[in-house]
């Protein structure tokens, strides 16, 4: 078996639609243009492109269907493990605000909307996990963020690691996800992308397709 090189990796992206104050959400688009994207482009070897999933900005209101996004993954994995190797959920959100790509190390327990969710919900200091502890809990990724950054930057993208994804629906999500991945053997990373005014979409669509790159070679 060890002959044969290193098992395929699947990946599975997520992104959101829009929310308060963010009428088109950049993540959205890549997303839903991320599969025909990688056709042009072609593969790397060892990747299999999984789900492109589009997730409500919500938070408690769509935690069902957020696990039925993430159960998909172990689902498919259980069913064929030997073929399907490694999987790892990647997902995408925007940070208006932001000029370059973060990759977030970590998510906190803590629900702290600065503005009701598209499902109506403002938390305040609300841990996410009540049963993981207080809103100081974190959990971090199990992949070496600063490598996947070094390699990015490397290639010339406008990229920073991060510790902070805020306390909204992304940081919501995330320590959910890793929550989920810890107990399934799979693993999950988040990206804040920036709006296309910051950077544009071709170079937002290039940067997805360089980081799966990444992701399928890590050992």
């Amino acid at each position: 078996m060890g002959s044969e090189g290193p098992l395929a990796v699947t990946i599975h992206v997520t992104g959101f639609k829009k929310f308060h104050g963010v009428s088109e959400n950049p993540t959205e688009t890549i997303v839903c243009n991320l599969k025909e994207y990688m056709k042009k482009k072609g593969f790397p070897k060892g990747l299999i492109l999984g789900s492109c999933s589009i997730l409500e900005t919500a938070g408690q209101g769509a935690v069902a269907s957020l696990y039925q996004t993430l159960q998909s993954a172990v689902s498919t994995k259980d069913s064929d493990s030997s073929k399907l190797g490694r999987v790892i959920w990647l997902h995408l959100g925007v940070n208006s605000g932001a000029t370059r790509f973060a990759i977030e190390n970590q998510a906190v327990n803590e629900a702290t909307f600065r503005c009701p969710d598209e499902m109506g919900w403002k938390p305040q200091k609300v841990p996410i996990i009540p049963t993981d502890g207080g809103i100081s809990r974190t959990r971090e990724t199990s992949l070496p963020v600063e490598e996947i950054t070094r390699a990015l930057a490397k290639m010339g993208y406008e990229v920073m690691t991060s510790d902070d994804a805020g306390r909204f629906v992304c940081n919501y999500v995330y320590y959910h996800s890793l929550r989920f991945a810890e107990q399934n053997g799979i693993k999950s990373l988040f990206v804040h992308v920036p709006l296309f005014l910051a950077i544009d979409e071709e170079t937002q669509m290039q940067f997805v397709a360089s980081l799966l790159d990444i992701l399928s070679s890590l050992n």
